[in-house]
């Protein structure tokens, strides 16, 4: 008797539009969403669908999709396979202190608070994402081991406030969009010395960023 046969499978071979797609990916697509309507290429609506559209996809191709008709923005490695060498989605570095190595705390909410103070132990590296919520990140009494500390801000539709120890200093210069809010530094110190300095980066929509030191009395 013979040996049967075994039935055979055929595999797609994967190209540019089938790859996964990250969070950084699906905000670096948002942020292009945004320039698109600051342009006058897209309305109010059409952003906010393309928006929930982008942050649902799961593959390059389907989050180049809300891109294709828009000239200029469309992915090139979409419909070829994609060179390992580099990645042309990935956000670009705003700052050499935007992505440094090491520890790194991530700090996500929506529709709720997000709040560190008192004595709480610092890392190097701060990602805070907080959608419809207020963000305050207290510093004057917390363990800080390291004289640089990086803080990515993603804030939508909330306040943010954070507070430094009063030898300290910010640099705010790598902030990418502040958008229906306003940065308010009431410590004056943005590219002056201090340690430890706080450098910020990211964006901040519908809410201001407050700078601010500890309050030194009653009327702090």
């Amino acid at each position: 008797m013979g040996e049967e046969e075994q039935p055979t499978t055929e595999t797609k071979p994967l190209t540019g539009r089938d790859i996964r797609v990250s969070d950084a990916e699906r905000e670096h697509v948002v942020e292009v969403l945004q320039k698109a309507i600051g342009l006058g290429m897209l309305n109010l609506d059409e952003f906010t669908e393309r928006t929930d559209r982008a942050l649902a996809s799961k593959t390059r191709g389907e989050l180049n999709a809300v891109l294709t008709d828009l000239p200029g923005l469309v992915h090139p490695e979409a419909a070829m396979a994609p060179r390992p060498q580099q990645n042309p989605w990935a956000p670009p570095r705003q700052h050499a202190y935007a992505h440094p190595s090491g520890q790194i705390m991530e700090l996500n909410g929506k529709y709720s608070a997000l709040q560190r103070d008192g004595n709480w132990l610092v890392p190097e590296s701060m990602v805070i994402r907080n959608k419809y919520g207020a963000t305050k990140l207290d510093f004057s009494q917390a363990e800080i081991r390291h004289p640089v500390v990086h803080i990515e801000l993603q804030a939508k539709w909330g306040p943010v406030e954070i507070t430094i120890p009063e030898n300290g200093a910010v640099d705010t210069n790598s902030i990418t969009d502040i958008k229906f809010g306003n940065l308010d530094d009431r410590t004056r110190s943005n590219g002056r010395p201090g340690t430890p300095r706080f450098v910020i980066t990211g964006r901040v929509h519908g809410g201001s960023l407050i700078i601010k030191y500890p309050r030194r009395g009653f009327f702090g």
